[in-house]
This record gives structure tokens, sequence and C-alpha cells, in this order.
């Protein structure tokens, strides 16, 4: 696994280069300090996964993710920060980025590239605590305006809560390639491009 670390203090950083290194299937082939060095570094690099943060000067995080989305729309960014405010949480994951964890989950972040590798989305345990949080006050969607059915509702939930295909078809008593199906016409029908931006939708237009 290629990874590009992003993050405003140096030291922090190295650090996390050296940790990440330790592991044999990790290579860090890139650091940077700001989010123009993010872009050039994966224009430059084009790592398996972007681990980079969110508040950095001159450039932020979240501003050269979205440049870095728009030229390559399979890019997998996920961010480590120490904050957890719940504007930056919608905005990086509108923006199609694969995860958000807190700097202080340190045990959690080897887990969660490797879970970003395998096409999943990660949230860190306290930033799933916030999602009642950003699920309050919302109007009722209108799905039937959609022609969304009660079992795409469902899997719609599902994906949200940030569940695999594998456990949705468990859960669903359907098979994995049923799911896939599901999700790839709800995508079509919602006009989203990924599960990121599924599970968004969900959080943030959904009661």
């Amino acid at each position: 696994m290629r990874v590009v670390i992003v993050d405003d203090d140096q030291l922090v950083a190295l650090s996390l280069k050296t940790i990440l290194e330790a592991n044999e299937e990790i290579s860090v082939v890139g650091t940077g300090n700001d989010g123009t060095a993010a872009i050039d570094l994966y224009e430059r690099k084009r790592p398996d996964i972007l681990l980079m943060d969110i508040q950095m000067k001159p450039m932020s995080g979240l501003a050269a993710a979205e440049q870095i989305l728009k030229t390559d729309r399979d890019a997998k960014i996920l961010f480590l920060t120490t904050f957890s405010d719940d504007e930056y949480i919608v905005k990086a994951l509108d923006l199609g980025a694969k995860g958000y964890i807190l700097k202080q989950d340190f045990e959690g972040i080897l887990p969660a590239l490797q879970a970003v590798q395998r096409g999943q989305s990660v949230f860190g345990g306290e930033i799933v605590s916030r999602i009642p949080v950003l699920m309050q006050s919302k109007s009722e969607f209108d799905y039937a305006f959609y022609d969304i059915g009660e079992k795409e509702r469902e899997i719609i939930a599902l994906v949200g809560k940030g569940k695999s295909n594998r456990e949705i078809a468990d859960e669903l008593f359907l098979s994995e390639g049923t799911v896939r199906n599901y999700i790839s016409t709800i995508l079509e029908k919602l006009s989203l491009r990924d599960r990121t931006q599924l599970a968004v939708f969900y959080l943030t237009k959904v009661c």
C-alpha cells in the first residue's frame, strides 16, 4: 500500500511515516505540510491513499481534496485531524473523501487505511457518535419522487451507517451481488457517484 502523508506539523508527518512503515505492507512515498504540497505529491506519486490533515495553511486539506477529486474521482483520501466539527465531517464526505478519523484514535489509523484500501468508507468512533447530531432537524426526504422502494431505503440506511456489502447482505438475507446491484441502481436514481456520497446523502438529507 503506497501512502502519502500531509500534515502541517512536520514532526507529526514524519512520526506517522516511521510508525506506518513499521508495517511491511505500507510504503510512505511522500510527506508534505499543506494542501498545495498534497496536490503536487498526489499528481507525482499517485498513492493508493492520501492521509491528510484538514486545517492547514495556506491551503487547507479540504481545498486540496476538492481539486484532487475533480481530476481523479477515484482518489482515496482519508482525513486525519484533531477536529470533529460537524461542518468539516459533512464537507469532507460530500467532496468524496473515503473517511474522517481523529488523531486521538491513533490505534485506528492502520485499520482505517486497510479498510479504505479495500474500498470501504471509514468513520472514527467519535465521528460515528456525531451522526445523530448530523441527522437532527432533517425534513423527510421524498423517496417516491426518485422511485426509491422500501428495500432500497433499507440499503441506503445501512450504507449510511457504514455497513459493508457483506454485512448488508447478511442483515437483509440477500446475496452480495444483489446488494451491489441495488446500490448501483440507487446511485443512478439519485445521480450520486459512489457509496461515500450515498452515505453523505443519508446523513444530510434523510430523517
